[in-house]
């Protein structure tokens, strides 16, 4: 703000509290007079062309809404870093980008997104009063927005040439944090996004279906393999062998498509998602409210 207080092409809105940050958007999209909107976190930093890249996607009226591919600032810092930059990465070229074949990203997400600024507009009412079980929601802010513009008929597009940059979580505690809240959107908006699923592709219902029953058939085979090591006093090897392959197999594709051996290395994520992630998720379902 210091640096550009006198340079007359920008305005700044300094709110008197802290009301999160759908209030925050809110404010400033009310305030805007552009075409478009690039909603950008904190803590990002974008190339130079991703404006330009995200824009020419827009030009298309019937996009409502494009996000660009994200990455690890921090990559280097740490085991964690260094998984979450591999996890970013297969959330955008392969979740995202296979979404956008059918013009329906499900979620463009907050570090660099941008929106058509009419859209929005007719948008913030159900954005703003937006309630689960009666009380305001205060999280989830990027998938809901985009499940909005894709009930209003709009596309959501993928840019993976538009690079961003965030600082992701360094250690397991802030991470799993993070992983909470996101945990609890997908489950609460997954069930707004039903109504408009008959209305995209039929991926699109798949993929939403595949990504909750195969967490729960995952955490099923875990929680099999445990009863069976405790009645039996034997390891489930069948169970071992299965989700070792399915690691193996998932992660020399995405080593294959990003000519970058470090994916191999993903396979430790299966360990997280497993002994962390799933009851997480567990606790985060039971907590949506």
């Amino acid at each position: 703000r210091a640096a550009y207080a006198d340079d007359e092409r920008f305005s700044f809105t300094i709110l008197a509290k802290n009301v999160g940050k759908r209030k925050a958007q809110i404010a400033a999209i009310t305030q805007s007079s552009g075409d478009l909107i690039l909603n950008v976190d904190s803590d990002t930093t974008l190339a130079p062309d991703v404006v330009s890249k995200l824009a020419h996607k827009m030009r298309d009226p019937a996009v409502g809404a494009a996000m660009g591919q994200l990455k690890a600032s921090n990559q280097k810092d740490t085991w964690l870093t260094r998984l979450i930059d591999m996890e970013y990465w297969l959330a955008c070229n392969e979740e995202r980008a296979a979404q956008a074949r059918f013009g329906a990203v499900m979620c463009c997400c907050g570090p660099c997104a941008m929106y058509r600024r009419s859209a929005m507009l007719s948008l913030l009412d159900q954005y703003e009063t937006q309630l689960y079980r009666g009380k305001p929601s205060d999280f989830g802010e990027d998938r809901h927005l985009t499940i909005l513009m894709l009930s209003a008929g709009f596309r959501t597009e993928y840019v993976p040439s538009a690079i961003a940059a965030t600082v992701v979580p360094d250690t397991i505690g802030i991470y799993l944090r993070q992983q909470l809240r996101w945990a609890r959107s997908t489950f609460r908006d997954t069930l707004l996004a039903l109504p408009v699923l008959p209305g995209l592709d039929r991926y699109l219902t798949l993929d939403a279906i595949g990504q909750n029953v195969g967490l729960l058939l995952l955490a099923l085979s875990v929680l099999t393999g445990i009863g069976q090591f405790a009645l039996t006093a034997t390891l489930p090897w069948w169970t071992i062998l299965v989700i070792g392959s399915m690691t193996l197999v998932r992660c020399s594709v995405a080593a294959y498509r990003a000519r970058e051996l470090r994916f191999l290395g993903f396979a430790l994520h299966t360990l997280v998602n497993i002994f962390l992630l799933i009851p997480l998720k567990a606790y985060a379902l039971c907590t949506l409210s």
